[in-house]
């Protein structure tokens, strides 16, 4: 039996219920493990939940010289996250959440890139990974919350009874863009403890308690891409499980139709792209759309990147109920974009059209657009 095999079959069966006993997701990184450390500081009961996502030694042709550094979720981390346990002197245990995390992220990360889109991995981890099995993990140990290291915060808004999810108080560090698929059930079973704190504080804290991970890097690179590089990942995964990379080359054109060159798969490309086209033109071209039904790949100048009004589907309305007039919010359509102005107005089918005041830079299909009133988050929704 293996090392982490060992550790999973010690997870209790089942438990009653005990009130106040909070689960923590823990990564193995700083911000979990000073998570930890705080409730524990509050006087809260804690055990500690680490999941295990990715067989490490899957597709060993991308390890080469090593996986790329500073990834999450990596074995490294399984162990990290014990060790912190065992420092602090709290119950911890490792689940398998391997067939999950393949069938709702790396699986749909992959189609996403070969129809043409460009997948935001990260929020679908925590929409159907985290959260979900990790909430109805830590009821059957016993516990009825669950909280995590993410740069969020969670309130009740006494009026009409929702719970709404707002930015981090440490702007350079809120996540909130990654979790607006959480639903009123799991925000109001969820806590954010480090929402209120700045890195600087939560480094500060992890010291005090003299955690083995205070001086930890943060994690940076996705867990199931060793090397970093998403097209290789691609072609590897396509292979190991027997899937069409593409229909084969295919052209670059301009907006006026002029063919510019050839292209070997249109997942090596995402809207705004510059560099690695392929060909030289003698002037900056940027990759404006991307056609998967024609295989076909449309280039211009930056300019043309730039639009007003776009749709998005699967809208979540997190933080209030679904508006039946257009409201004003500012939206956010990357995890780096500054929030810009614009009009929402709900349309049938969970969408959404949304128009901004001013012409927005590379609004990518398949990344996720957030609507902010403020520091709340009002819905998010994946860009069509």
């Amino acid at each position: 039996m293996s090392e982490i095999a060992q550790i999973e079959a010690s997870l209790p069966v089942s438990a009653e219920v005990q009130p106040g006993l909070v689960a923590i997701a823990m990564s193995g990184g700083v911000d979990s493990s000073t998570v930890a450390a705080v409730l524990q500081h509050h006087g809260r009961s804690i055990i500690g939940l680490t999941m295990q996502l990715w067989n490490q030694r899957r597709l060993p042709e991308l390890q080469g010289d090593g996986p790329a550094q500073h990834r999450c979720c990596s074995l490294d981390d399984v162990y990290d996250a014990k060790r912190v346990a065992q420092h602090l002197n709290f119950p911890h245990y490792v689940v398998n959440f391997e067939r999950q995390f393949e069938d709702r992220v790396v699986r749909p990360f992959v189609q996403d890139y070969l129809s043409g889109r460009t997948p935001i991995a990260c929020t679908n981890c925590n929409t159907d990974v985290k959260f979900e099995p990790l909430l109805r993990m830590a009821r059957q140990i016993g516990a009825d919350r669950l909280a995590t290291g993410h740069y969020a915060r969670i309130r009740r808004d006494e009026l009409t009874g929702r719970f709404q999810l707002l930015r981090a108080l440490d702007p350079s560090k809120d996540q909130s863009y990654f979790l607006w698929g959480l639903s009123q059930e799991q925000l109001s079973r969820s806590e954010f403890p480090l929402g209120e704190l700045s890195k600087d504080k939560v480094r500060e804290i992890a010291r005090r308690a003299a955690l083995p991970v205070a001086e930890k890097p943060d994690s940076m690179e996705l867990c199931f891409v060793p090397n970093g590089n998403y097209v290789q990942f691609i072609h590897a995964y396509a292979t190991e499980n027997k899937i069409p990379l593409s229909t084969g080359e295919g052209d670059i054109v301009s907006e006026s139709g002029e063919v510019l060159a050839r292209h070997t798969g249109i997942h090596n490309f995402t809207i705004g792209q510059r560099k690695g086209l392929g060909f030289a033109a003698g002037k900056a071209l940027y990759v404006l759309a991307i056609e998967p039904q024609n295989n076909r790949v449309i280039v211009g100048d930056d300019d043309s990147l730039r639009t007003t009004t776009f749709e998005a589907e699967g809208v979540n309305w997190i933080s209030i109920a679904e508006p039946s007039q257009p409201i004003r919010a500012t939206v956010k359509i990357r995890h780096k974009h500054e929030p810009a102005a614009a009009t929402v107005e709900a349309v049938p089918d969970s969408r959404a059209r949304i128009t901004f005041d001013s012409p927005q830079r590379a609004i990518t299909p398949g990344q996720a657009a957030v609507i902010y009133s403020n520091d709340v988050v009002l819905a998010g929704s994946w860009i069509r």
